[in-house]
């Protein structure tokens, strides 16, 4: 199982006040909130651990059926700042997380070992969604094939996992 998640860190700072009164107790775990405050650049901190929770919270969804909005439950266990790992009751998803100066994008496994299968989608690839979860066909065997798309701003990012 694979999630992915992208923020354009420019439209992150025009729509979204990180600041403001309780916004990081809504999103953040004391844990986390502490690696924040910590943080030698506490915005980018942010919008990394809010990244790696989107990423995992994509896989948590395709193996469950649960949807929602419960970002406390997503613990991110940050062991540096490209990887770590995020719990959800008793699971554990892995991530990898990529920092530029204008986004931030994370890839979520469920395995370890799948960080070397992830390959790339285009975006003008033909993308069909059930329950709002995307796959593709595959073109020689006609086999649906789970992926992770991201959108944000300016960048979209689409994945699969290769067999």
């Amino acid at each position: 199982m694979i999630g992915n998640d992208i923020v354009d860190l420019a439209l992150a700072r025009k729509e979204s006040n990180w600041k403001r009164n309780r916004f990081l107790d809504k999103i953040f775990t004391v844990k986390e909130q502490l690696l924040i405050s910590a943080s030698e650049n506490p915005e980018i901190m942010v919008w990394n651990l809010w990244s790696r929770k989107e990423a995992a919270y994509k896989i948590y969804n395709r193996e469950t059926g649960i949807r929602g909005f419960f970002p406390l439950r997503l613990e991110c266990f940050y062991e540096n700042v490209t990887f770590g790992t995020v719990s959800i009751k008793e699971k554990i998803y892995f991530t990898l997380s990529k920092i530029e100066s204008d986004f931030i994008y994370t890839i979520a496994v469920a395995k370890e070992e799948h960080f070397k299968k992830i390959k790339s989608i285009d975006s003008a690839a033909e993308i069909f969604k059930r329950n709002g979860i995307p796959f593709i066909i595959d073109s020689n065997t006609k086999i649906e094939k789970p992926i992770s798309i991201s959108h944000h701003g300016r960048f979209w990012e689409g994945i699969i996992l290769n067999d």
